[in-house]
Parts: C-alpha cells; sequence; structure tokens
C-alpha cells in the first residue's frame, strides 16, 4: 500500500500545523502526517511553516510571544499516536530565513524524537542538503528523506544513495516511471508532495510511489484504496 501523509495535517477543516489539524488528519485514517519545525530565540521547537507570524519572526522571539495555537514539536508528537510523521526542518538559506551553520538545531530536533520515543516512527525532512547529511551523521538508523527543489532528480538520486538516506522527497511533478525505478535500484523510497488533484493522485498511484503528501487526504486515501482493490482483481485475489 502507498502510505498518504496529510500535508501539515487536515488543514482544510482546521488550521494547519496545529494540534487540531493533527488529531483531524489521525481521525481520518491517515498513515502519517507531515509537519514543520522551527527554533525560537529561547531555543523552543515549535510547530510552523512559515519563518513569521505576523510582526513576529519566529527564530527572534521567546516561545511565549507566539500565539496560543503553535504547538511545541512534543505536543506535536504526542497529539500523533498511532500515525507516523515527517518532521521537516525549516533550516533554508533565503532572504527570510535564519539559517543555523552550527547543526544544533538539527542536533535538537534529533534529541526531541529520540526523547518521545519516536525514532521508529519518524522521519527527518530538509530541502538544505547539509542539514540531512548533519542528521544522518548523528543517527545512523533515523530515516532521512531530502527534499528537492530546484535541483536534477536523477543527480539527487545518487547523491541521496551515497550519503545513506531513506529516500528524497520531490515534487510530484518531476516524477514519472523512470525515476521510481532508478530510486528503486538505488534503494530509496519516493515520497511525493503535494499531490492534491484527482488526476495526479491517480498517476501518482499508478507510479506506485511510497508516499503521497497531500492537503486533501481523504480523496488521497479513496485514490489509493481503490487502486489496492483493483490490484487484487487483477491478481485473482477475492
Amino acid at each position: 500500500m502507498i502510505d498518504v501523509f496529510a500535508h501539515r495535517g487536515l488543514h482544510r477543516t482546521e488550521r494547519e500545523n496545529t494540534l487540531a489539524s493533527f488529531k483531524a488528519a489521525v481521525a481520518v485514517g491517515v498513515d502519517g502526517v507531515e509537519l514543520d519545525v522551527r527554533r525560537t530565540q529561547d531555543g523552543v521547537l515549535v510547530v510552523h511553516h512559515d519563518p513569521a507570524i505576523g510582526p513576529l519572526e519566529i527564530a527572534q522571539s521567546v516561545r511565549s510571544a507566539l500565539p496560543d495555537y503553535v504547538p511545541t514539536l512534543e505536543e506535536a508528537l504526542e497529539s500523533l499516536v498511532g500515525v507516523r510523521v515527517n518532521v521537516e526542518i525549516k533550516n533554508g538559506r533565503g532572504a527570510a530565513e535564519r539559517y543555523d551553520e552550527t547543526g544544533e538545531f538539527a542536533r535538537q530536533v534529533l534529541r526531541t524524537i529520540q526523547g518521545s520515543g519516536w525514532s521508529d516512527g519518524a522521519a527527518i525532512s530538509c530541502f538544505d542538503l547539509k542539514t540531512c547529511a548533519f542528521v544522518r551523521s548523528m543517527d545512523r538508523n533515523v530515516s532521512v528523506a531530502w527534499l528537492l527543489w530546484d535541483v536534477a532528480v536523477g543527480e539527487a538520486l545518487v547523491r541521496a544513495h551515497v550519503l545513506g538516506f531513506n529516500a528524497v522527497n520531490p515534487h510530484f511533478t518531476t516524477v514519472d516511471e523512470e525515476v521510481v525505478e532508478r530510486a528503486r535500484d538505488l534503494q530509496l523510497d519516493v515520497n511525493v508532495w503535494t499531490v492534491n488533484a484527482r488526476e495526479d493522485l491517480e498517476r501518482m498511484a499508478g507510479l506506485d510511489v511510497a508516499c503521497i503528501i497531500t492537503d486533501d487526504p481523504v480523496l488521497a486515501l479513496e485514490v489509493v484504496a481503490r487502486r489496492s482493490r483493483r490490484a487484487q482483481f487483477d491478481n485473482g485475489v477475492d
């Protein structure tokens, strides 16, 4: 079965990256949830996508100054018992970001996951290759996925394999049968984002990717289940 992960939780009915969105995603039967983690000025790991909340830059704000709806990473993990989680470390080099060169941000994320008993149920992902490599160097067992953007997928597959990652997470528009087959040859999973339209979900399901990350997990679950039933029928399984 292809895994279905809710992108930032079930945010079409709840505020994204909140405990409510995570619990709602679990309730509809997803295999996992993708969420984003940042670090506050006072060293608290919080779950939020953008670098700022209104006028508050998260990296320059203390935890107590942030809105109550912003959960800590520990709180988010506690709300996701029974599913898996893809923790995206927001460590970027963009103009609005504050890049951590030291690796301490990634180290703290990894320690939180380990300390919460999530080592077997969580994957760590990041667009920054250096951050992914740092995580792998700190823990040889945790699942590491390199998020791909503005990089050739074929080249990325080789680099991910050499660095010992478990997966690549490319945008679905860059994935075809050749990419999936090459990834399998290199023992890498392909987790595609962010797949929402029915025709795109059906195409990704047809390619048998490892995981679909989506804003519409209810539709994605329907598409994946129907494909599974069709495959069972084709194989003569009652």
